[in-house]
């Protein structure tokens, strides 16, 4: 049945495996009342990697970006449409306002603070649910293949996944109150999740095996007035497109895999909002910036594609750096230095959570090598001592709720703030 959904688009064909040959493709996997398995194909990516090449794609063919630039108000004419929007700078003070045919909010789990400010009395669209994803050594698993239990003791179903040379173990999925910037694991979210692992691998993961914890949201549907629980639907695999009476569009839900008919559909709709003329979408075979036909996967820098090779120039004009931030990473001072001239890095978080994801893979290492970026950075950027001290103490006191435990690294020199 997988294989036929995925028609021509599989990536090869489900077959059943022995317990022998289950052995061989996940060595660590648990053989107590092993009997076999089945192997299925799915796709992997960065997700952070993705959106910087797509945002560089968008550059490429004339888009202006800007970042750390906060939506504070919708700007109305004198009939109540939307021509614009008021800004905030995030970084340097200063408030705009900014003029526009049409206003597109794409705000992931924020869809509905910007939909409020258009139209206050609105029900909410979304409720956030939560993620909890634990990162552990590859040798928990041992091989290439990840694990996937179809069900588990709650009926939910365990990933054990290798992810750029790491081991990701995730299931939970918890409701919760509110969407924050930054969500946070809870304690019996991460209990359960080392507790079942154990149960399918060799080696029972402990507390102290995790090198990084991180949680995500989601959105589920909003329940409607005298709706119960059991009745909410989950939105955040297919999209829905909403048009509010002042013109605002707004998009919600989807996933990676159909971004670019999420992108075709919403614009599709802005057009006619807009006034613009209905020209054919031509991005369905469009290669994103940094497309390379093969790439060599091991090592981390394949995620530049054919940018890669501008990284080595900057190694070559200046060989210190070249080398390794740290042993348990795979990232260079070049690849700080291309962060910031070419992928709109401005702080230490930027670097080593959205641009390199050293914080997702070892939050320690992070932590350990954040004075180091810090000065790479601060000497691209122009900026001073006191600069690097904030951006290193902001840091740390970030990366350390990536841990189950707090850690303060010798080479950091500075106390959490």
């Amino acid at each position: 049945m997988y294989d036929l959904l995925a028609g021509k688009q599989g990536l090869g064909h489900s077959v059943p495996l022995s317990k022998e040959e289950v052995l061989q493709e996940i060595p660590q996997i648990a053989t107590d009342n092993l009997r076999g398995g089945v192997v299925y194909h799915d796709g992997q990516f960065d997700d952070s990697r993705m959106g910087i090449s797509l945002l560089q794609t968008a550059w490429d063919y004339g888009a202006t970006a800007v970042n750390y630039m906060k939506v504070t108000g919708l700007l109305k004419d004198q009939n109540g449409k939307i021509n614009g929007v008021h800004l905030r700078d995030e970084l340097e003070p200063g408030s705009y306002q900014l003029q526009a045919k049409v206003v597109i909010n794409a705000t992931g789990i924020f869809v509905d603070q910007l939909m409020q400010m258009d139209a206050p009395e609105k029900d909410h669209l979304v409720r956030p649910s939560q993620g909890v994803h634990l990162v552990v050594a590859h040798s928990f698993l041992g091989g290439d293949s990840a694990i996937m239990i179809p069900k588990i003791s709650d009926g939910r179903v365990l990933f054990a996944v290798p992810w750029h040379d790491k081991v990701v173990l995730e299931t939970t999925d918890t409701p919760m109150d509110e969407f924050v910037l930054e969500p946070r694991a809870l304690e019996e979210e991460v209990d359960f999740i080392l507790h079942t692992a154990g149960q399918y691998l060799k080696t029972q993961p402990r507390r102290e095996d995790v090198l990084s914890v991180f949680a995500g949201l989601h959105p589920l549907a909003a329940p409607k007035k005298n709706a119960s629980e059991e009745k909410m639907k989950e939105i955040s695999r297919s999209h829905k497109i909403v048009i509010s009476d002042s013109g605002l569009v707004t998009i919600t839900g989807g996933k990676w895999t159909t971004y670019r008919a999420m992108a075709e559909d919403v614009i599709n709709k802005a057009i006619p909002v807009a006034g613009l003329p209905a020209n054919k979408c031509v991005t369905k075979d469009l290669p994103a910036h940094g497309y390379q036909e093969k790439t060599d996967r091991s090592n981390y820098s394949y995620v530049y594609g054919s940018d890669y090779d501008k990284i080595v120039e900057i190694q070559q004009e200046d060989p210190g750096l070249g080398n390794r931030l740290h042993p348990a990473l795979d990232f260079t001072g070049a690849k700080v230095v291309w962060a910031v001239r070419e992928e709109m890095a401005v702080t230490v978080e930027d670097v080593l959570a959205r641009r390199l994801r050293a914080i997702f893979l070892d939050a320690r290492a992070a932590i350990d090598v954040a004075p180091a970026v810090a000065s790479i950075m601060a000497q691209e950027m122009g900026k001073d001592s006191a600069w690097e001290e904030a951006q290193i103490n902001n840091f740390i006191t970030l990366a350390n709720g990536y841990l189950l435990t707090p850690y303060i690294s010798n080479n950091a020199g500075v106390s959490l703030t």
